[in-house]
Formats: C-alpha cells, structure tokens, sequence
C-alpha cells in the first residue's frame, strides 16, 4: 500500500522549487524513494474443539504494542508501549495507542469485530519512522506512522481518521481482499476512508449531520491551502494549494479519471464510490455506522466480493446486503440505490 497520502501529491511537493518548502520537498522525495517491505497477512487463531464443534477464541479488548523507530527506516523499532504500560510523555505514542483504541471500539462495538482480523490479533504501530517521513501506511502487519516535514505536513498521529483509514485496510485483506489496481483498489482505498471516517465519527459520538467526513484533516500544517486529504461529502474539495495542486477527486462517473499512475486512480476515484456512501448516511440519518455503515461492513467482510470486483460489482453487493437485512421496499434499499444513481455508477432504470 502506497500510505495515506497519496503519491501524486507527494510528486507534486518533490517537484517545488519554492524555497520555503526546500525541506518539504526533499522530505518529500525521500518518502518516496523509501523502500517498504509489504509483509503478508498472518492471523494467529486459538482454536479448541468442543463437543465435536471448532472453537474461534477472541478477546473483546485491543491488545496494542507501540514501538519506536527512533527516525530510522527499519521496523519494527523498539517497544515502548503495551496495554499494561503507563502513558509516557511522547505524544505520538500516545496518539497511536489511543488512536488503535478507538479503532478496535467501532469494530467490537458495532460490528462485534474483534480487532482487524477479527480474532482479537495484537493491533500493532511504529511512529517516528525515519527522518521527516511524509507519510503513514499499512504493511500488511503493522500501522507505521512518520512525523511529517513540518513544512506542509504535521505527525500522521495526530488523525484518527488516518489511523483508522490504514487500519482498515488490514480489514479489507483479513477479509478476502481488493486488487489494489483500478477500480477495486479505488473501492480498497474507500473503504479505508469510509471505516476512517466512522471510527472518527464514533469516537466523538457525532450524527451524520455533525460529522466533517474530511480524511487526515489536521496533518497539513497552516502553509497548506485546504483542511484536509479527502473529503467524503464533497470529493474535490479537501485542498487548492499553489504547492500540491487541487484535491483531484471525482464525484461522479462521468469525472472518472483514467490514468496509470496512482496504481490506476485508487486514491483519486475513490471520491466515487465515497460520496456514494455519504450519501446513503445522509439519507439515512442518525448513526452513520448504524444502517449505512452495516452494509458496507457486511459488504467488506462478508466474502461475496471477488478481489477485482469493480463500482458495479460493489453496488450490487450493497444492494443485495440491504435487501436482504431490510427489505426489499425498505428506505435503505432506497437510499443505497439512489446513491450509485447519484453518483452514475448505475442507471435510473438499472437492476445492477
């Protein structure tokens, strides 16, 4: 996985000749040419047979481990926070343990997932990764956090959206997996934004109504035009920098872009199916983890959507979800339809 931020906007800050951006741009390029190794999906299940059935054992508490990298490119650093351990006074270790928390609590408490791969496996992070890293990610067995260059951007801990955001992408793999290419890697990166959103959104116990729907607002410092990396009511409009260009996001079909860089859009036309998911919540109010939030859950994790399904494939899921949890004339079944409407993915007279 590329990281949170994506990596044409990184391109475009490593290209600046601004020179108050100077260490902006050589962080920039140096978080690009960082090498990241992706580790494969393992699960550690504890497992016991009784009276002939298999027992999954799953603890509904996290178990997090917060290391230090120390500004070096090497995982996964030194431990320096568990579950038992006082708080410390590094922030960004603070950040990421609460953050991790508050992560596993929307799963457990709406879903009743346990932890990302579902059995209560250890939640795991590395912060301070090397020297002014310009990114956060997910390396199939840990969240890695940098600081940022200070320049345009702040420590990636400090957005709960973010941490989220990566964390649900251990989710998406634990749970069959998206090819992270074209539209069912765009579909990949807006889960992660979708989940990212919620966890925030549950944390603060904030309505859909109340809720900015932005992913990593906060890490831009305030040289930075815009408030945030994406935002899911209104894709295209999170940033207008001079630097970093405009926020690329399309919100509808007939925007999609078609492009090789950016491993085929995943970052840029996720804003499609993302609105299409903020506008179910809207329609349907309240909670957005509640009805909205259910079927995209059920959706992900389920085991009904192949690994290269693409916009049409995941609206029909979503639809096929709601009818069979709601009804078939019930108002989520509308809503969900409306929205892949709304954002073109399929035809007013469609049966996807």
């Amino acid at each position: 996985m590329p990281g949170i931020v994506p990596p044409y906007l990184l391109s475009r800050l490593a290209a600046t000749h601004e020179p108050h951006l100077a260490r902006a741009a050589a962080a920039a390029r140096a978080t690009l040419a960082a090498p990241r190794r992706y580790l494969p999906v393992r699960a550690n299940l504890d497992l016991s047979v009784s009276g002939g059935a298999l027992v999954v054992e799953a603890s509904p508490a996290p178990d997090r481990v917060i290391s230090d990298a120390q500004h070096r490119e090497e995982l996964p650093g030194i431990r320096v926070r568990g579950e038992d351990d006082p708080v410390g006074a590094d922030a960004a270790v603070a950040q990421a343990f609460d953050g991790l928390g508050d992560t596993f609590a929307l799963y457990w408490e709406a879903f009743g997932r346990s932890s990302i791969d579902g059995v209560g496996g250890t939640l795991a992070a590395t912060v301070h990764f090397g020297d002014r890293y310009d990114n956060a990610f997910w390396n199939g067995e840990r969240m890695v956090f940098g600081d940022g260059d200070g320049e345009v951007f702040t420590g990636f801990t400090q957005s709960l959206s973010v941490i989220a955001h990566e964390l649900t992408h251990g989710v998406v793999e634990h749970s069959g997996g998206l090819v992270y290419s074209g539209q069912s890697g765009a579909l990949n990166e807006s889960l992660a934004d979708v989940f990212g959103a919620l966890t925030e959104q549950h944390a603060a116990g904030q309505t859909v109504s109340e809720a900015s729907w932005l992913i990593g607002e906060g890490i831009f410092t305030d040289a930075v035009q815009g408030t945030a990396l994406r935002s899911l009511s209104a894709p295209g409009t999170a940033y207008d920098d001079d630097v970093l260009g405009r926020d690329p996001q399309p919100a509808h079909m007939r925007d999609f872009v078609a492009t090789s860089a950016d491993n085929g859009g995943v970052h840029i036309n996720s804003g499609i199916p993302n609105k299409a998911f903020h506008s179910v919540a809207l329609a349907l109010g309240g909670y957005g983890w509640e009805r909205a939030g259910r079927i995209w859950y059920l959706v992900m994790t389920r085991g009904s959507l192949a690994p290269s399904a693409d916009f049409s494939a995941f609206a029909a899921e979503t639809l096929a979800v709601a009818t069979e949890e709601y009804g078939e004339h019930s108002e989520e079944v509308a809503a969900v339809r409306a929205a892949w409407i709304g954002v073109g993915v399929i035809e007013d007279d469609e049966e996807p």
